[in-house]
Order: structure tokens, then C-alpha cells, then sequence
């Protein structure tokens, strides 16, 4: 087993698949939710939860606009995802957002060890049962994120991110 639980094959890692998944029409979904968060007043609504994310890839150099969902603790906002983009925000690099509807520099803590990732996102799950959901984190009886859920989706690969903004 490798240091994130994930097992070795005949000396390659074999990475569990990602438990959450793009959706289909993904790429149009992400299009209507940018134009939400740019627009004065429908961004006061959308950006409750929503925040544009500027991502520039570190090798490509291109530009990513990234709408995510997030959840507000104290100053920060606290977001988390598996996807690719996630390798391209780096702990002391400020990044560009939009919140509300203002564009804005935050500053960026990445968060990828289990404790944190783990703890992050079960923050975000208990804010935001539609990031449960998307992420495939149940719940039991009480209301409390599965541990095992978590635990699987930081082994998928799940990176959790604290978000300053300026």
C-alpha cells in the first residue's frame, strides 16, 4: 500500500477512481455559471456559494476559469476538489478570483495530506450536501459524514484548498 492507502500492482500504484465525475454537459454548465457570477446583481445570489477561480496552468501557461463551490470559514473560503486544475494552485501563490461578483487576489494554502483533507471536506460537506452528493460522501443516521467516504475520497485523490482573499 502506498502512503495514501492506494495499492501497489507489480511495483505500479493503482489509483482508485475518482469518485466524483464530470458531468456530461459539464463544459456548458460551467459557461452559464460564469456568466451568473459576472453579472452584478445575480452574482450577490450565485456567489453565496460560488467563486470563480483564475487558474493559469504551470505548463501549458493557459488560462482556466474555474467556477467551484466553497465554504466560508471566518475570512476564508474553503474549497476542495479532485480534478487536475487543483495541481496548478501551489501553497504562497496568490491567485485571482471572483466573489460576489469582484475580482480579487487570494492568497492560496493547499491542503493534501488525509488529516487536512479529511477534516476540510468534512466542513464542506456538513455546509453544502450538494458537494456531498457530488462527491459521493453519505451520511448516517445523526447527520454525519461517513468517515470511510472521506477517507476514499482523499485516496481518489481529493485536494483541499484555503482560500484568503485580499
Amino acid at each position: 500500500m502506498t502512503e495514501q492507502g492506494q495499492p501497489v500492482t507489480g511495483g505500479v500504484t493503482a489509483a482508485p477512481a475518482p469518485r466524483a465525475q464530470k458531468l456530461a454537459l459539464q463544459g456548458v454548465a460551467n459557461g452559464v455559471v460564469r456568466g451568473l457570477l459576472r453579472a452584478p446583481v445575480l452574482s450577490r445570489f450565485a456567489g453565496e456559494r460560488l467563486v470563480t477561480l483564475y487558474v493559469t496552468g504551470r505548463k501549458s501557461g493557459k488560462q482556466f476559469t474555474i467556477p467551484v463551490a466553497y465554504t466560508r470559514q471566518g475570512k476564508d473560503l474553503l474549497i476542495g476538489s479532485p480534478f487536475g486544475w487543483g495541481r496548478n494552485l501551489r501553497t504562497g501563490e496568490p491567485l485571482t478570483i471572483r466573489l460576489k461578483g469582484r475580482l480579487r487576489q487570494a492568497d492560496v494554502r493547499v491542503m493534501l495530506d488525509e488529516a487536512e483533507v479529511v477534516a476540510a471536506y468534512e466542513t464542506m460537506v456538513r455546509d453544502n450536501k450538494a458537494f456531498a452528493n457530488f462527491n459521493k460522501i453519505g451520511f448516517d443516521a445523526e447527520g454525519n459524514p461517513n468517515p470511510d467516504d472521506l477517507r476514499a475520497a482523499w485516496q481518489a485523490g481529493a485536494r483541499a484548498f484555503r482560500l484568503t482573499p485580499r
